[in-house]
């Protein structure tokens, strides 16, 4: 699975300082640090952009990439802050991200046919985030197809279903999974993307890496083609490298409701079983669920 480095992040003190600053230094270090960890794109996520967003995205653009020739998701809802990333990308760059909404459409596919970008689509309409599986996907049926009309193929095109805090809905957690098992045959050639960290917001610190780690396998079995996630998690960049099949083989039996001896398994083994079961709602979630 492609793994997307999440750490420039606007919403960060660290890095909204540095913006202010314009401190090359902790920019740098987040973009050097995640590719050694394993990154295979910088994600640049500026939010709205809304001051100086030209100077602004063009800066944060070669300052990455005076340390990385990786490629950059450019990750805005500015159009004016996306052209000037888009620009500025030494790599084919990832627009991040598109959806159903009538600016969106009108905005930013736009910008990734002039471009020749990649480009990620949301599920989210004018109305928000769809409420459900079917109208999920009907929205993206509905931007897709517009998107074709612009001149971009499906193979340039990463779905993205918008996953929600399991702490809030376990049921749409679920539905994720299948939405992204039936992607292939609704829009062959087209691609997939989750902001995977979203799965444990709201959830204590401690407990937000075995629900990404955990989610992310569980996707991947049904065909996620990427991530927007914590590369710094060491054990996530190992399980998507494919480095502890057990918990992987774990993972699936669950899933697929086989009966699992939870006494003779480790508590590392037994944590992922049981969070396996929380975010396919066959568990209530709560904060405690490790302790039951």
């Amino acid at each position: 699975m492609i793994l997307i480095g999440e750490s420039i992040h606007i919403i960060s003190k660290q890095v909204s300082d540095a913006v202010k600053e314009r401190n090359p230094k902790v920019i740098q270090e987040l973009a050097k640090t995640q590719a050694d960890s394993g990154a295979d794109y910088i994600d640049l996520n500026l939010g709205p952009a809304k001051r100086d967003p030209e100077e602004v995205t063009s800066w944060l653009v070669n300052t990455i990439q005076g340390v990385t020739d990786l490629p950059i998701s450019v990750d805005t809802l500015n159009p004016v802050a996306m052209e000037a990333g888009l620009k500025t990308c030494k790599k084919r760059p990832l627009l991040n991200s598109a959806s159903g909404r009538t600016d969106s459409k009108e905005l930013m596919l736009p910008l990734a046919k002039k471009y020749n970008t990649d480009v990620v689509i949301s599920v989210l309409t004018d109305k928000g985030c769809p409420p459900d599986i079917d109208s999920r996907i009907e929205s993206i049926m509905d931007t897709v197809t517009h998107a074709n009309e612009l001149g971009i193929p499906n193979e340039d095109i990463w779905v993205d279903p918008i996953i929600l805090p399991v702490s809030a809905d376990q049921k749409q957690v679920r539905e994720a999974l299948e939405f992204i098992g039936m992607l292939a045959d609704l829009l062959p050639g087209v691609k997939s993307t989750v902001g995977l960290s979203n799965v444990s917001n709201g959830t204590p610190e401690e407990l937000r890496g075995i629900l990404n780690r955990t989610y992310m396998v569980m996707l991947g079995r049904n065909g996620l083609y990427s991530a927007i996630a914590d590369v710094l998690d060491a054990e996530l960049v190992r399980l998507n490298r494919g480095e502890l099949p057990k918990i992987v083989d774990l993972i699936y039996k669950t899933m697929d409701g086989e009966s699992i001896n939870l006494a003779s398994l480790s508590k590392q083994e037994q944590d992922y079983v049981k969070t396996t079961k929380v975010l396919m709602a066959e568990t209530l979630y709560s904060h405690a669920w490790l302790e039951s």
